[in-house]
């Protein structure tokens, strides 16, 4: 008689992700992948039974599928992004340019095409939940946090928050990756390498992409941007007061 295969069951406070699909095998392929490797995991279908899980279940990261019936992922991952930062890795069987761009401009972390390997999957995954943990700057002085004002806005350093007085303003954590670089360096002229941060979709030009996001959130005109401005043939730089 052959022994049953043992699963490991993760950890009540491991990672959970949310698996966004109309294909039931890669919906299972991938829910036993990522179980094996120490997530927990939910899956849904379609967009809408994804609304549904996100609005009683809360995720550290989102894998959704681009091309679903109905609603695609795109728009899904546009819904997310007015209201969350947590992590999104795109799948799609379309490998266009044109298509990186948009899910960069929407607020995805990053883009995988298929046919994929699912460790490559996981890798990916572990890289953006791991920058989310890890993005928050070390507190410098408990009883006096860094705080940072640009026009009526204010960023704190140390938990990475940015506020317009009290409300605060929801960023993406390659947003609040690039703010916290700028921050650090008020006044001054930062590279655009220096902002690129890592992964596959992290470089020079989508620095630009992600760099007009932030400016929607903050600018009253993003085509003439006050506070967030371009160093022509250099980088950018915040204006702070």
């Amino acid at each position: 008689m052959n022994a049953a295969r043992s699963v490991a069951v993760p950890a009540d406070d491991a990672p959970h992700v949310l698996i966004v699909d109309d294909d039931r095998r890669i919906r299972d392929l991938l829910s036993r992948f990522l179980t094996e490797n120490g997530y927990r995991v939910s899956t849904a279908k379609d967009a809408a039974e994804a609304r549904g899980r996100i609005a009683n279940l809360l995720f550290d990261g989102y894998v959704i599928d681009v091309m679903m019936p109905g609603e695609n992922g795109f728009d899904l991952a546009q819904w997310v992004r007015e209201s969350s930062s947590v992590p999104i890795l795109m799948l799609t069987a379309r490998a266009d340019a044109k298509d990186r761009v948009r899910g960069l401009e929407i607020g995805a972390d990053d883009y995988l095409p298929k046919p994929f390997e699912p460790r490559e999957l996981v890798l990916r995954l572990n890289n953006i939940i791991r920058r989310t943990a890890s993005s928050a700057p070390a507190t410098p002085a408990p009883t006096q946090p860094e705080l940072v004002r640009f026009g009526p806005y204010f960023y704190r350093l140390d938990k990475g928050e940015l506020r317009h007085g009290d409300e605060i303003i929801r960023i993406t954590e390659r947003e609040r990756e690039m703010l916290t670089i700028l921050a650090r360096q008020p006044g001054e002229t930062v590279p655009r390498e220096a902002l690129a941060g890592r992964g596959e979709l992290s470089n020079e030009r989508t620095v630009d992409v992600q760099i007009n996001r932030l400016r929607r959130k903050i600018e009253t005109d993003p085509a003439n941007p006050l506070l967030l401005q371009t160093v022509r043939g250099s980088g950018y730089r915040l204006v702070v007061e």
